[in-house]
């Protein structure tokens, strides 16, 4: 590899820009003005979709919904649907912490955020996942994805020693639990993914997830089963917890990605009892936002090996015209609305909250163990979860949300007041660790009349271990036990907000030791991935003439006429989507 090299942005206040590299960013414009039928929600700092000029906007509230607006002084007005529900952000919003930040500064801050992303000490947010990039290959070409090696021109592939760098760097943020994704690309075109699976794991990853769209699974399935259990099995044992699976939909025109093969995915799975699978929809308005209760049926009907799904409403990339982002654009609060529709109100509104709602959970579990850090202290907009106990009527499938038996604002409320109020006590700690006290809490905001009758035991003995042992495996059980559903709305360049960057909790890892936010990454691209990649990775052509094309044109998975009609004759795929009533 080659040696370490970063991209230092530096302010120029006379000129009014920044310097980034060879790179000049301006910086500053007017203020947009509120109009008559507006109500300012806050202030912030946003970008320019076309030149990406730093610029002062205004959040605002009109007509139930939450706006972004800017004026960037050569390219006009940009404006951009920011919340779906004006209604649903006043609730969230209650859930506003600001963080302790990571712990460590890794880049000064020479330059206004998100221009010096690395971290630097405006960051509020710890690291809760890193996402470490193994390699840009894919061998697919989804329509929508606007990252793989033959559109980057170079291939990246950080080396196992690389890596180990990138978890050193993680190590650097004090009393923080390690968590990694591996994602790409497509990692599982690493011929030595099990090597760095055991190597995180070694290096004491206490969860590693794998994000994958699971088709190597089935190509060794098909060529021999045995091969495709065994290499699942390999991947458990060296530790991959779980695997973050795409699945956008239940139907081939909505899902052509992977519609076919997923049912067997699951099977080699199951197997090879890889029993923690979230489904991860990319949720496109018009493509496929009609299907989000199917995928929450089938991911009902296979938790023996699915624990959760997680929606991504789509992040609009490039220079899309304002009717295509119309078209697209679909907002988390939307995504709720849908889902409500299509469980038949048994996932409601109410059934949600924001991911920063885990903060007092997580604040008064770090009192007991203070060496166990794991606040999600992102913006509440950034995204929405709640957990659903899965019941069954003969073929009948219902949905219960936790919320409908356990008195969850009350219960954030307590264990934030008693997170204030024990912050310096250390002394009164004691009387918090009793058994006694413990029961008190649980049965005081569970509802216990309406928790259905085959759970009360299992919920009782999970809450208390959960709060007694707080362990990854009492974690654990509580997730075997219910169906995680949650989404998170990553940003573009048409609704950038910079004070959600500041909070982040999901970051990359580069190869010279810095960690970026997830929409610094992926938005300020050619400065924090492309550039970087491109400098540790190989140009295409002479990876070529190193590997040769199999590697990568002849590598793109190709499914026939003949795979397809043997893949829809199996009873696993019959059996698979009956649950969703559709005619196969």
């Amino acid at each position: 590899m080659n040696e370490t090299v970063r991209i230092v942005a530096q302010m120029d206040e006379k000129k009014g820009v920044v310097y980034v590299g060879k790179r000049i960013i301006n910086i500053g414009g007017p203020v947009p003005s509120l109009r008559d039928n507006e109500r300012l929600i806050r202030y912030t700092s946003s970008l320019c979709p076309h030149c990406f000029r730093i610029l002062p906007a205004v959040i605002v509230e009109r007509e139930n919904k939450l706006y972004i607006r800017r004026i960037c002084p050569e390219h006009g007005e940009i404006e951009e649907v920011y919340f779906g529900d004006s209604e649903l952000f006043r609730r969230f919003e209650k859930f506003y912490f600001d963080g302790n930040g990571p712990g460590y500064v890794y880049t000064a801050a020479t330059a206004p955020c998100p221009l010096n992303c690395g971290l630097c000490p405006l960051h509020k947010t710890h690291t809760a996942l890193l996402n470490i990039v193994v390699t840009n290959r894919c061998d697919l070409s989804c329509w929508y994805c606007f990252y793989f090696a033959e559109r980057a021109g170079y291939v990246y592939e950080p080396s196992i020693d690389d890596i180990v760098n990138m978890v050193e760097a993680l190590r650097k943020q004090p009393n923080i639990v390690l968590t990694v994704q591996l994602t790409g690309g497509e990692p599982t075109l690493r011929e030595d993914l099990v090597d760095i699976v055991r190597k995180l794991r070694e290096l004491g990853v206490r969860h590693i997830q794998l994000n994958t769209h699971g088709i190597k699974f089935v190509q060794l399935y098909f060529e021999d089963v045995s091969k495709a259990i065994e290499y699942a099995k390999e991947l458990r044992r060296a530790g991959v917890n779980t695997v973050y699976l795409s699945f956008d939909g239940v139907s081939p025109e909505t899902n052509p990605k992977n519609h076919w093969e997923v049912p067997f995915i699951l099977e080699v799975f199951r197997k090879a009892e890889m029993t923690s699978v979230v489904f991860v929809p990319t949720v496109i308005r018009t493509v496929n936002d009609h299907e989000l209760g199917a995928i929450l049926k089938i991911a009902a009907n296979n938790m023996d090996v699915v624990r959760g799904v997680n929606f991504q409403p789509v992040s609009l990339v490039g220079m899309m015209r304002k009717q295509d982002r119309n078209r697209y654009r679909i907002t988390i609060p939307e995504v709720i609305k849908l889902i409500e529709d299509q469980t038949n109100g048994e996932i409601d509104k109410d059934s949600w909250f924001p991911v920063p709602a885990e903060v007092p959970i997580a604040r008064f579990l770090e009192l007991l163990e203070p060496s166990k850090r794991a606040e999600f202290t992102t913006h509440p907009v950034c995204g929405a979860a709640t957990y659903v106990y899965v019941k069954r009527d003969g073929k009948e499938i219902h949905f219960l949300p936790i919320t409908r038996f356990i008195d969850a604002y009350g219960l954030l409320s307590y264990l934030e007041s008693k997170y204030e109020s024990l912050v310096n006590k250390p002394k009164a700690l004691g009387k918090l660790l009793a058994a006694t006290s413990i029961l008190q809490i649980i049965n005081k905001f569970v509802l216990w009349d309406k928790v259905p009758e085959d759970l009360k035991r299992d919920l009782r003995s999970i809450l208390f271990d959960i709060f007694m042992k707080r362990d990854y495996s009492s974690l654990g059980r509580f997730h075997y036990k219910f169906l995680f559903i949650g989404m998170m709305h990553f940003m573009d360049e048409w609704n950038y907000d910079v004070e959600r960057v500041m909070r982040c909790a999901i970051h990359y890892a580069l190869p010279d030791g810095r960690i970026v936010p997830f929409c610094a990454f992926n938005i300020i691209n050619d400065i924090y991935r492309d550039t970087p990649q491109k400098t540790y990775g190989i140009p295409l052509d002479e990876y070529l003439k190193k590997y040769g094309e199999k590697y990568l044109e002849n590598k793109k998975y190709v499914r026939n006429k003949e795979l397809i009609e043997k893949m829809t004759r199996s009873e696993i795929y019959r059996q698979f989507y009956s649950i969703t009533n559709k005619q196969l």
